[in-house]
């Protein structure tokens, strides 16, 4: 869907260096406050791990928590991946936690602790691609490596009129290609934040203040009827509706058997009340039951529906059902590795998922209610 007025133009020496200089004193004067600007390499590198598919105001607070705890990369590197995983609780994504846990590892053992601080090198340790070492070489160390993300995409594309989709690999090389080319020899790291920056809060995608931007007098889109008709993303995947089922599963004694994930996959390495993701068909109350037998090899009995949560994960519309109940069998379930009983005190200390949070959550409110006896002790399926 090109516009007419709209074509790539590919920038002379000249031209870029002038973007460079602009871009990069506009960065310095209007950069914002955050807490990893001046970080050391690790500091740095966290933030970029976490950032990757999440907003700067959510990280904040998560990379602020997670810095107290583990201010250098030999800590992190000898703190169990379960410990890791409760600071990352909430933050999504948890692959990045894994693989920065096990790059921490990688850095002690073979770069005697010290973030490396050449291409090859860095883009060696697991959880970090051509963006995230471009990042973390010119922030950190000042070496003139490009970089590529979502905000970059967008400026870049504007910048130059690049037509058609951003993602695909011709188009992809494209840009790689101008971000090598505009990237100076000097300040690298501050010209390459400045390109980030730009993107979250100049060339933002649905109202651009191209009457503020530093580079208007460079832009092609910026100078056409509608700038916003670049990048020309695809269109989105239509989200999809799950129903994911947890038992809560209480014991004489008061407390409640979680489940530790294996640590690959969806929320791998995160604790749970048992839960299955409902097949067609099935009433959530089926679901329920089934979670019982598939995770904790026992048949329960239902008692009380006592949450039903909405919440989005990546293309699913997730509705979890949170049913109370306890184990049909007299036999004590005993604890392994991956199940556990807790008391409901306890519960903050093991590391959820968001859902999972929202469910811990009403357990607790529930919790309150039954000690007040506001809670009808029968079946009630809410």
């Amino acid at each position: 869907m090109a516009h007419p007025t709209i074509s790539t133009v590919y920038p002379s020496q000249e031209t870029s260096e002038q973007i460079a200089t602009a871009l990069t004193a506009w960065f310095l004067r209007h950069k914002r406050d955050l807490p990893w600007r001046g970080a050391t390499p690790y500091g740095v590198w966290v933030s970029e791990i976490m950032l990757q598919q999440t907003q700067v105001a959510t990280v904040i607070p998560f990379y602020l928590r997670f810095m107290e705890r583990f201010p250098a990369v030999q800590v992190l590197a000898e703190t169990p991946i379960e410990e890791v995983l409760k600071y990352w609780a909430g933050l999504g994504y948890y692959a990045r936690a894994r693989n920065l846990h096990r790059a921490a590892q990688k850095v002690v053992e073979e770069f005697g602790g010290e973030v490396p601080a050449t291409p090859a090198e860095i883009e060696s340790l697991p959880g970090i691609g051509r963006y995230t070492a471009g990042a973390i070489l010119s922030i950190a160390y000042q070496v003139p490596r490009p970089l590529v993300d979502a905000n970059v995409i967008r400026v870049l594309s504007r910048l130059f009129g690049v037509m058609g989709n951003p993602k695909s690999s011709a188009n992809q090389e494209i840009l790689w290609g101008l971000a090598e080319q505009l990237v100076p020899q000097t300040n690298p790291g501050d010209f390459n934040q400045g390109l980030m920056e730009l993107g979250a809060l100049v060339c933002e995608p649905v109202e651009p203040h191209c009457d503020t931007c530093p580079l208007l007098s460079f832009c092609v889109a910026g100078n056409s009827p509608d700038p916003t008709t670049l990048p020309e993303l695809p269109p989105g995947k239509a989200s999809i509706a799950v129903t994911h089922v947890s038992a809560l599963i209480r014991n004489e004694a008061g407390q409640f058997l979680l489940f530790q994930r294996p640590l690959q996959g969806l929320w791998g390495g995160l604790w749970e009340f048992p839960r299955v993701v409902g097949r067609a068909g099935e009433t959530p109350q089926e679901a329920g039951l089934r979670a019982g037998q598939e995770v904790v090899g026992r048949t329960l009995e239902l008692t009380k529906q006592i949450a039903k949560i909405k919440h989005s994960v990546t293309h699913h519309r997730i509705t979890l059902y949170g049913f109370l109940a306890t184990l049909a069998e007299e036999t004590p379930l005993e604890e392994v590795d991956n199940l556990r009983w807790v008391y409901p005190y306890e519960l903050e200390e093991y590391a959820l998922s968001a859902p999972q949070v929202l469910l811990r959550n009403a357990v607790q409110a529930f919790l309150v209610e039954e000690k007040r006896g506001a809670v009808q002790p029968t079946l009630d399926w809410g």
